[in-house]
């Protein structure tokens, strides 16, 4: 029989897979291998300090029976934390920022954690900061352990005795560049100590989020005032002790805008369906790989698993929201789904057999200018309550004449997934059109609708 003792087995030992689609199109020629820490049975590269900082600490002794865990984190980290504390029966409380997806904190809860949510805007060192709120929780809670990522020295030992040796050994030694994001600094500083001890000549390449500090840090040895950015879970405000930036070759800043493309992008041509940090590092990887050939070997982090970001990047009403979405992804659905703050709008109509003055007064009621009439599901014309005034002026009995006698020829109808594009040419010869989803009307985009895309 083949089994593990429990699921904390499953940590580690992650392969790799070579991207093939994208490099092909982009004519590039070095080999890239993604390492999929997305396979750790927490679905994220911290599973392994996870458990590398709670056996460190039941081995010292801080961390007794029925103690509590307490971490200041982006998510990841206490989703490593709290796979160990569910086996090992420990409490653990972890706070976050409201930056954090939905699904990560869910995903905490379900483990059995607590969690506490602090601003993301708090500076470092306030008493609303999360590291802050974290270490004051850890002072206040009898037997507790605060693990501190971010200077635990078991977090960069855990890269150190796993990740750098299996890439090592999975490349048959022939790795010519590593290229990881800087978070807490533990994989990028771990992995690359051990790779440059079998191979000085190594490149070592950090990927950093336009805003987080790292780059100018190490370039200048002086820390910027950050900048907000909407990648989660690297970069940072201030440098770390596990940051060693002296291993690494190469820092690159990456938008929020390519990175959360490149994730996308992975995961619909490559089938690697990842976390928008992980859209950084491959970006990195990108423009570090154009300049190679074959002799090269780049090997880059998949940081955790696109399901934590559902809500988020992977969404395109969050993207367009963000105002990153690609012009040409923005269809006709999409713009009529998240209109008006994104709120659930039902498709107001009249039809041809209802009374004129119904139909203004249900356009009053709404505050709508424009309606359309459909019948049977089947656009019939539009009624534009300028027209229509101009109508009753010259005759007032039409306030009680059907609709059919005044109203105007339909708005065109469109299919869902017409582009934004072809929307636009047809809202400059209508003032709306229809949005058609297998042959069933269900929306409208108005010219009002499509600026508000441009704000």
């Amino acid at each position: 029989m083949r089994s593990y003792e429990n699921v904390l087995g499953l940590i580690g030992n992650t392969p790799l897979v070579r991207i093939n689609n994208i490099t092909k199109q982009l004519k590039i020629k070095a080999p890239i291998y993604a390492k999929m820490e997305n396979l750790n049975p927490g679905y994220s590269v911290k599973d392994r300090i996870g458990i590398s900082m709670i056996d460190w600490a039941e081995k010292e002794g801080v961390l007794k029976k029925g103690g509590t865990i307490i971490e200041a984190t982006s998510g990841n980290t206490g989703i490593g934390l709290a796979l160990v504390a569910a086996v090992r029966g420990y409490r653990c409380i972890f706070v976050l920022t409201d930056k954090v997806s939905v699904e990560k904190s869910r995903y905490l809860k379900a483990l059995g954690a607590d969690i506490v949510v602090c601003p993301a805007a708090a500076k470092p060192g306030t008493p609303d900061h999360y590291v802050v709120t974290a270490k004051r929780i850890a002072g206040e809670t009898p037997n507790s352990f605060y693990p501190d990522q971010y200077s635990h020295p078991a977090n960069p030992s855990a890269h150190y005795r796993t990740t750098g040796p299996e890439i090592w050994d999975d490349t048959d030694g022939k790795i010519t560049h590593f290229v990881s994001s800087i978070g807490t600094g533990g994989t990028i500083s771990g992995t690359s100590r051990y790779l440059k001890e079998k191979n000085p000549h190594i490149k070592i390449i950090g990927a950093d989020p336009y805003g987080s500090i790292f780059k100018t840090y190490k370039d200048s040895g002086h820390v910027p005032e950050p900048t907000p950015y909407l990648v989660e879970g690297i970069g940072q405000a201030l440098p770390t002790v596990n940051a060693d930036l002296s291993v690494v070759d190469e820092i690159i800043n990456i938008t929020d805008r390519e990175s959360f493309e490149m994730a996308r992008q992975l995961s619909r041509r490559e089938g690697i369906f990842c976390g928008g940090s992980t859209g950084t590092i491959f970006s990195a990887a990108l423009k570090v790989a154009k300049d190679l050939d074959e002799d090269s070997l780049i090997v880059f982090i998949v940081c955790d698993t696109g399901e934590h970001y559902l809500t988020k990047f992977h969404s395109d009403e969050w993207m367009k929201e963000k105002l990153l979405l690609e012009p040409q992804r923005i269809t006709a659905s999409l713009i009529a789904e998240t209109k008006n703050g994104g709120a659930p709008a039902e498709l107001i109509f009249v039809g041809p057999n209802e009374t004129v003055g119904a139909a203004l007064e249900l356009m009053n009621e709404k505050g709508i200018t424009q309606i359309p009439v459909i019948e049977d599901n089947i656009s019939v014309g539009s009624l534009r309550e300028s027209r229509v005034l101009t109508k009753l002026l010259q005759n007032r009995e039409l306030m009680e004449a059907p609709v059919s006698d005044v109203m105007d020829e339909s708005f065109p109808v469109l299919e869902v997934d017409t582009t934004l594009a072809d929307v636009k040419k047809r809202l400059q010869k209508s003032p709306a059109v229809l949005i058609e989803d297998f042959k069933r009307i269900t929306g409208i985009i108005t010219r009002s609708d499509v600026l508000e895309l441009h704000k």
